[in-house]
C-alpha cells in the first residue's frame, strides 16, 4: 500500500472514530446544555442560550483531533496527558477570543465543549475492545431518548463548579472512570439469554434506567464546570448563581396497595410531565438536585 493511501486510511478512520463518539442524542444534547446553564451566573447563562442553535451546531463539529483522543481514552479507560493538552487549548482559545472581544465566536467556541463532557459521560463509549453485542447500543439509546424528559437532574458534584483549571483533568477523568465502571451493568441488565433486551421491557426500577439517568447528570455537571474554568479565566460575572435545593434519601411511608409492582409509577406525574396525549415539558423545567452523600 502507497504511503498516501495509508495517510488517507488513516484519516478516514479518525473522521469515523469521532463521529462514532457522539451517540448521544441531538435533543438530548440541547437537553444538557439547557440543564448545564441552570448551574452558571446569569449572565453567562443568558449569552449562551441566545446562541444555542449554533452551539449545538459547533459541538457537533468539534475538532476532529480532539473528539477522536477524547474516543480512543475513553474506550481505554484513561485520559492521556495528550488529550488534556488538547482540552486545554480548547479553553486557551476560548479565552483569547473573549478577551479580543470577539465574544459570539468565544461563546459559541465554548459552548460547543458540552462535546467533551457528553462524550466521557456516555457509558457506551466505554466499552474498551470488547466492543457491545449487535442492537444493544440501539436499545440503550432508545431506553434513554423514551425516559429523559422524567429523569431529575442530579448535581453529581456541587465541588465541580468551583474547580481551578488545573483540577479540570481529574474531573474529566472522573467521568471516564464512573462510565467504565458501569459497562458491567449495562452488559447484565440489556443482554438476557445471549439476546439483547428491548428498551420496552424496561422501566424507571431497570439499573440500565438508573445507568442513563446517572450518566445524563454527569454530563451536565461536567458541562458547567468546563464552563466555568474558561468564564473564570476571563474574569466574567459571578453572580446570580442558582442554588440547588439538597435533598436527603428517605424511607417512603406505607401506603395501602403498597408493594404491588407496576410498570408505572404510584404517585403524580413528576411537574415537567405533559398532559396525557402532549408533548413532555422542557428539560429545563425539571428541578435540579445535588446528589446526597
Amino acid at each position: 500500500m502507497s504511503p498516501l493511501r495509508r495517510a488517507l486510511l488513516a484519516i478516514v478512520s479518525l473522521l469515523l472514530l469521532a463521529a462514532r463518539a457522539q451517540a448521544w442524542p441531538s435533543d438530548a444534547m440541547t437537553a444538557i446544555s439547557r440543564d448545564a446553564c441552570r448551574l452558571l451566573p446569569g449572565s453567562l447563562a443568558r449569552l449562551l442560550t441566545a446562541r444555542e442553535r449554533e452551539v449545538q451546531l459547533a459541538a457537533a463539529r468539534l475538532a476532529p483531533d480532539l473528539a477522536s483522543a477524547l474516543a480512543q481514552d475513553h474506550a481505554k479507560g484513561a485520559l492521556r496527558p495528550e488529550t488534556l493538552a488538547l482540552v486545554d487549548g480548547e479553553i486557551d482559545q476560548v479565552v483569547l477570543l473573549l478577551r479580543e472581544r470577539r465574544v459570539s465566536e468565544g461563546l459559541v467556541r465554548l459552548g460547543s465543549l458540552v462535546r467533551v463532557a457528553a462524550d466521557l459521560s456516555d457509558p457506551l463509549l466505554a466499552a474498551g475492545s470488547e466492543g457491545w453485542p449487535p442492537g444493544l447500543e440501539r436499545e440503550y439509546y432508545a431506553l434513554f431518548a423514551a425516559n429523559f424528559a422524567q429523569m431529575p437532574v442530579v448535581l453529581d458534584d456541587p465541588r465541580a463548579l468551583q474547580l481551578s483549571r488545573r483540577e479540570l483533568g481529574g474531573l474529566l477523568q472522573s467521568l471516564v472512570s464512573r462510565s467504565r465502571e458501569q459497562t458491567g451493568t449495562l452488559r447484565a441488565e440489556l443482554v438476557r439469554g445471549g439476546r439483547v433486551v428491548s428498551h420496552r421491557a424496561l422501566d424507571f426500577r431497570s439499573p440500565a434506567w438508573a445507568v442513563s439517568s446517572l450518566a445524563y447528570s454527569r454530563a451536565v455537571t461536567g458541562t458547567a464546570a468546563i464552563w466555568l474554568v474558561a468564564w473564570r479565566d476571563v474574569r466574567g460575572d459571578q453572580t446570580r448563581m442558582r442554588r440547588a435545593h439538597e435533598v436527603a434519601p428517605k424511607d417512603a411511608p406505607p401506603r395501602p396497595g403498597a408493594g404491588i409492582p407496576s410498570s408505572k409509577p404510584i404517585d403524580a406525574a413528576p411537574a415537567n410531565a405533559a398532559p396525557a396525549g402532549g408533548p413532555p415539558a422542557a428539560p429545563s423545567d425539571r428541578p435540579l438536585q445535588p446528589e446526597a452523600p
